[in-house]
């Protein structure tokens, strides 16, 4: 007997040693499972590819299959396929990768239980009667088992009903995913639902069939205006208490977070983004940064898609800090360049550009289950980044994975240290005629120029942000959750900010203002931006409900404490509300608040308007500087009379932290290098691997692009090493400082020196420290080079294109157009320098 005890407790304490912790700081990553034909021995091989390359989760998404393997795809929620995704939560577990699932297939919600009445309606005014019709969409992308309807988001009991096959899959399951997803909302002209007259009367007050012409009116009628705003409002609440609170209450009843993507939607984004435990943004497309070797892919369309904004990325953060939850996520390098030309250095400007907004839970988008028997490029997801095994980055993905872990360690495991909260004046927009699906507003992060930077909000908040000022966002309903602390200050409870700003706006709700008067009351401090509001919204007695609106106003605005201005930033400063000038110098920051009570600030440079120089910071204390890419510290504090003030190196591209420190002095300032020694002589290039076959070496005595080169090279895509020696003249010897610049790299270099690993560059600027490498003679400097796949899928599109066998959409470009890289022109791949050592 005691025999077998001492075995079970050996076993018990080998499966605990197995079951490894889950990490939400290392980047997780979507994980299409294609006509979900999966089986066990692939998905571990991938979750153990995962692992090893760093990555901290997987999404588990659902979609259309693959031509060929249509008698292996396994329907989804059926018993064999909750033994896989069981399977997945457990190899997960044990490899300390945790594990998210779509509630539902593609996008958006809907399926087969979904029946006629359930589904998406829409509605039009025609002859000044009501014409409802369903929408007829189905689930986009739909895996085998999830086809059907796209449910009605504004339904009384549809969610109920779509999410009742869901209790009979997870019945008795033990191995479940942390979390529940939400993609963006895509109802296409979804804006009715059976009950709504009921339901407007109800929450409005009078019948919407009298107003009907209103309703569709654009002349920019005062009476219309009001009537858009009841329509638009009740939109708003339906799809906030029948859509989003009821799917995140079933989702924590059975112990799941929740992640939510509300953008798109017609609702407030701000409430919707609440709801959820984790709310989840999207950074779609390439952003237009100043950074000198970044390249955008030509062929993005940004009449097509807009760009990504950080103001739009804010309306999940601001949520996000106002509720006091630690992560806020988002939707990564979703068609960040086209098919096979993504590189390390593009991705890690847009991350950077997601953690100032307050972003610190990435997801990659994303990786694509692929068997490992499948040839090369294996399966792939039409409009995404590849993250996966096959990906030409996978052998350096570590190293982004890395840098972003370092980087959420600290965004997560701190909180915001914002002084100024912006309220969305919604109504504003809802008063406006939408021209978009349906004739109502959808909250895209996409095109925000169609809604959000025209706004007087937008255009307040887009000054606030090049002027340094450190903000969040709060909607009407957040309004009412908002305290004075002993100090003065305005407290979500979870957040504290020195002031409330009310853009210039002309609606505004009787609640709001109620709010606002007992805010105000209280001491807060309030700015007017320009003019107080001038009507109350709704059209029910508008005329007497205006009269004590004004009144209520007017008094409101004899307070002390709130101002009527249109210098905002001037008021701001009177407030304790100060803006953080290193905004002026072109850099971009977040400024958090440790656990101790310590000043943090991420800061990065997607300009090219600062490499060094003085900067002053908004806080006082003494900093060190860390580098995300390396983890190096250097500590450097210099005091002024209103904060501190630091010499800060940072060039184009790159990024650093300032943590506040218990004691310092100030340090000599490290400035970049002056002098530069070029590296001339005779390259040596000699292909190593790759596809479809290893060219012969080459010889340059001025670098350029291997595609230059004759036989196969044009094609090549793989790893080649180039061989330089040199002898250092005395004075780079002799210096302080010895910076390796190897200029434009395409796309990852891994650098020696006399033999010693020196490290490897994959961002811009491609730079490495060399230190005390160096000797006087005869240096033997090899740079190992890899490439983008582009330029072999140039080729093997026009020898075997029988790789693009996919379901649906099969694959496409980054116009949506026939995918078909036979006609691109070639990549330029190597190193292309100039090579320099860099010194004082």
């Amino acid at each position: 007997m005691m025999r077998l005890l001492t075995f079970l407790f050996i076993l018990c304490c080998s499966a605990l040693s197995n079951a490894q912790e889950i990490s939400t700081t290392k980047p997780w990553t979507y994980w299409w499972w294609m006509g979900s034909a999966v089986n066990k021995a692939d998905i571990f091989a991938q979750l153990k590819y995962f692992q090893e390359a760093g990555v901290g989760g997987v999404h588990i998404i659902p979609i259309y299959g693959v031509k060929g393997y249509e008698s292996q795809a396994v329907p989804f929620l059926t018993p064999q396929w909750m033994d896989l995704m069981q399977y997945t939560v457990r190899e997960g577990r044990r490899l300390g990768l945790g594990v998210d699932m779509t509630t539902g297939t593609g996008w958006p919600f809907g399926g087969p239980n979904v029946t006629p009445d359930l589904g998406a309606k829409t509605m039009t005014v025609k002859n000044n009667q009501i014409d409802v019709q369903p929408t007829k969409q189905k689930v986009k992308r739909a895996a085998p088992g999830g086809e059907g309807l796209v449910l009605d988001p504004f339904h009384p009991t549809a969610m109920a009903q779509y999410l009742s096959r869901f209790d009979t899959a997870l019945n008795g399951q033990k191995d479940l995913p942390r979390a529940m997803y939400n993609d963006s909302y895509e109802a296409y002209g979804a804006n009715w639902t059976d009950d709504f007259l009921l339901e407007f009367k109800k929450r409005r007050g009078y019948d919407l069939n009298n107003h009907l012409s209103q309703l569709i009116d654009s002349t920019g009628d005062a009476t219309s205006q009001l009537v858009r705003i009841d329509y638009h409002q009740t939109l708003a609440e339906l799809l906030r208490e029948r859509y989003a609170q009821p799917w995140t209450a079933w989702s924590t009843k059975h112990g799941f977070l929740t992640r939510y993507q509300a953008h798109g939607s017609p609702g407030n984004l701000l409430d919707l983004y609440d709801a959820a435990s984790i709310p989840e943004t999207e950074s779609f497309g390439t952003s237009r940064f100043d950074i000198p070797g970044l390249r955008i892919d030509p062929d993005y369309s940004i009449d097509q898609f807009g760009t990504p904004n950080s103001l739009a990325m804010k309306f999940a953060s601001s949520a996000a800090h106002f509720s006091g939850k630690k992560l806020v996520s988002s939707e990564t390098g979703t068609w960040l360049a086209n098919h096979f030309k993504v590189s390390l250095s593009q991705i890690k400007p847009q991350i950077d550009e997601l953690f100032t907004a307050g972003i610190n839970h990435i997801f990659y988008h994303g990786s694509t289950y692929s068997p490992e028997k499948e040839a090369y490029p294996g399966w792939l997801f039409y409009a995404s980044t590849n993250f996966g095994k096959h990906s030409h980055f996978a052998e350096h993905f570590s190293l982004l994975n890395k840098y972003v872990e370092r980087c959420q360690e600290l965004l997560q495991n701190s909180k915001p240290d914002n002084d100024v909260l912006v309220y969305f004046p919604i109504h504003d927009l809802w008063a406006t005629p939408a021209k978009s699906s349906g004739n109502v507003h959808l909250l895209e992060v996409h095109h925000v120029d169609r809604w959000l930077l025209d706004l007087p909000f937008g255009k307040l908040t887009q000054q606030l942000w090049k002027q340094g000022f450190a903000f969040d966002y709060v909607s009407d309903l957040q309004l009412k959750r908002l305290q004075l602390n002993k100090n003065g200050d305005l407290t979500s409870g979870n957040a504290f900010y020195k002031s409330l700003v009310i853009p210039a706006s002309t609606y505004m709700p009787e609640e709001t203002l109620r709010e606002l008067k007992r805010l105000a009351a209280a001491g807060a401090k309030i700015i007017f931006e320009n003019n107080l509001p001038l009507k109350v919204t709704g059209y029910a007695s508008d005329n007497v409900r205006q009269n004590g609106f004004v009144n209520a106003l007017a008094d409101l605005g004899k307070q002390k404490n709130v101002r009527i201005s249109n210098n905002v930033k001037k008021e701001l400063a009177t407030m304790d509300a100060f803006p953080e000038t290193i905004s002026e110098s072109g850099l971009t920051f977040i400024r958090k608040k440790t656990a101790n009570g310590k000043t943090l600030y991420f800061i990065c440079n997607l300009s090219n308007s600062f490499s060094e120089g003085w900067v002053k910071l908004g806080r006082k204390g003494h900093f060190e500087k860390m580098n995300p890419l390396s983890s190096t510290d250097e500590q450097w504090s210099g005091l002024s009379e209103k904060g501190s003030e630091i010499y800060l190196t940072l060039q184009p591209g790159q990024s650093c932290f300032l943590r506040e420190t218990d004691s310092g002095s100030p340090n000599q300032p490290q400035t970049l290098a002056a002098k530069q020694f070029e590296l001339k002589g005779n390259w040596k290039l000699t292909f190593l691997k790759g596809r479809p076959n290893v060219p012969k070496p080459a010889e340059f005595t001025a670098l350029k692009s291997w595609t230059s080169l004759p036989d196969s090279a044009v094609y090549f895509s793989g790893t080649a090493r180039y061989q330089l020696r040199f002898d250092c003249p005395e004075e780079l010897l002799t210096s302080r400082v010895k910076t390796l610049d190897l200029g434009d790299v395409r796309e990852v270099a891994v650098v020696k020196l006399n033999g010693k690993f020196i490290g490897t560059a994959w961002s811009i600027p491609f730079q490495l420290n060399i230190a005390d490498k160096l000797k006087a003679k005869d240096n033997v400097l090899e740079i190992e080079v890899t490439n983008l796949s582009a330029n072999y899928m140039r080729l093997r599109d026009t020898q075997k294109p029988d790789w693009k066998k996919f379901e649906d959409i099969n694959i496409v470009d980054i116009t949506y157009k026939k995918f078909d890289a036979s006609k691109w022109e070639p990549m330029p791949s190597g190193l292309l320098g100039p090579v320099m050592i860099l010194f004082h």
